[in-house]
């Protein structure tokens, strides 16, 4: 490894494989010294995360919204006596946002929608000599969507989230939002609102973290529960959403976000840095990483990465994630590099190679592929179309970014006639009799008698 300073590169890939490229799981997360402090001025002891969580769901079941209350004076220092946001409100924070903001918004709605009006998503019956088979899909009856306050509101995870549902046929859709986000300890952030009055959505509450998780996973008074909870959120809205699945849905259990480029020696190196700096940007447990065959090119991009950086706001949140679990690794080559890429199986795969659309066909384990340096990862964070709730974590490998069949339930359906169940009596009854099912073998055989 070289560069002992924030932006370090690999020359070793297996070097690689056992820092900024190694794994790991939500189990595996350390608790930081300060949330063991804070824990004791909420518990009265020292408790680790997934105890803290556990005790926060329990609360709520318990206590409803008088315990949400309480959660959103305890963690977000807000006195919250109505949950659910009014209309009227909504409709001001649209009309008091900027209009080149609410132009944006708009703009990205629209494209989020037509682009998920597009996914194929029908019941199919196939009506034979011997019956029918098929499958139904019916929406599920509700949704909760969790968007993140944090540091930064985020009214885009908003679009992204309700607007599949809507897409999908969701009758009911719940919206949850930490107050305090809009700064000062005080309401939502209004470009959230705003956001939530542009896709159409009624029902937003004033509560987050692993409370609003809890919400809407048993309901409380004033929150309805839902089928399914989507959103990412930080790592005590991911433990409730894992402590609550079985009874509720969820998208995934969605981590610090992150970055994989695959750039050649013809890739622009002031592009590289500002995509893998802006995805830095988010927490300082965000990945960047940089996967070359190039030297020189990534000399130049580690020089760009300190040019940019210095003109960044959020420098301090950056240069987190760069110390952490971000660099560049040397490869072979590009074919190596694509190898390292689906092992990594990284939520954002951005390919800064000359001819991209050539090398699609090496990608089997990524969120999203970004193919060229037009096609920036940025705009998939907004305005591209695509939902950018994506699989983090390396659980691309399994799963899919949020999408329409994220919202809907497969019902197989089975319409045989008589003929046809005369006939395959035979062969149910026997696999039956192997499986030492009598009873299953005695309603094969009877019907294959009539």
């Amino acid at each position: 490894m070289t560069g002992g300073g924030r932006w370090r590169t690999y020359t070793d890939v297996e070097a690689a494989r056992g820092s900024i490229l190694k794994r790991s799981s939500l189990r595996d997360v350390e608790a930081p010294e300060a949330l063991l402090v804070r824990s004791v001025s909420l518990f009265g002891e020292r408790v680790i995360p997934e105890e803290a969580v556990k005790r926060i769901i329990s609360s709520v079941r318990r206590g409803g919204d008088e315990a949400l209350r309480e959660w959103n004076l305890k963690l977000d220092g807000t006195e919250t006596d109505e949950l659910l946001v009014s209309p009227d409100a909504l409709g001001a924070a649209l009309a008091a946002i900027p209009s080149d903001l609410r132009a944006a918004l708009e703009r990205a709605a629209e494209r989020i929608r037509a682009f998920h009006q597009k996914q194929p998503l029908h019941s199919w019956i196939d009506a034979g000599v011997e019956g029918s088979l098929g499958q139904l899909i019916r929406p599920v009856d509700s949704v909760g969507v969790y968007v993140p306050g944090g540091s930064a509101p985020l009214p885009s995870s908003l679009l992204m989230s309700v607007i599949p549902a809507q897409v999908a046929g969701v009758p009911e859709i719940s919206v949850c939002t930490p107050p305090g986000s809009g700064g000062g300890g005080g309401d939502i952030h209004p470009a959230i609102l705003a956001a939530a009055a542009i896709a159409g959505v009624e029902r937003v509450y004033r509560v987050g973290g692993a409370q609003a998780i809890a919400a809407m996973a048993y309901g409380t008074q004033s929150i309805p529960r839902v089928a399914t909870i989507v959103g990412a959120g930080n790592l005590f809205v991911t433990l409730a959403k894992q402590q609550v699945y079985g009874d509720v849905g969820i998208d995934g259990l969605l981590g610090p976000t992150e970055t994989l480029v695959i750039a050649d020696d013809k890739a622009d190196p002031a592009l590289a840095a500002a995509d893998l700096l802006a995805q830095a940007e988010h927490d300082v447990l965000a990945s960047a990483i940089l996967l070359t065959p190039s030297p020189e090119l990534a000399r130049a991009v580690s020089r760009e990465i300190e040019r940019q950086l210095a003109h960044l706001p959020r420098r301090e949140t950056i240069l987190g994630a760069l110390l952490n679990r971000s660099g560049t690794v040397i490869t072979r080559d590009l074919e190596q590099a694509f190898d390292l890429a689906n092992e990594y199986a990284a939520e954002h795969l951005c390919l800064l190679v000359e001819a991209p659309w050539s090398w699609l066909g090496q990608v089997r384990n990524a969120g999203g592929v970004f193919l060229g340096e037009h096609s920036y990862e940025v705009l998939g964070d907004y305005v591209a179309g695509p939902s950018h709730v994506m699989p983090t974590g390396g659980t691309a490998r399994f799963a899919s970014p949020l999408n329409l069949l994220s919202f809907v339930k497969v019902t197989s359906l089975i319409a045989l006639d008589e003929g046809a169940a005369r006939k395959l009596s035979a062969p149910a009854r026997i696999i039956a009799k192997a499986e030492s099912l009598d009873a299953h073998a005695a309603a094969a055989k009877l019907r294959g008698s009539r």
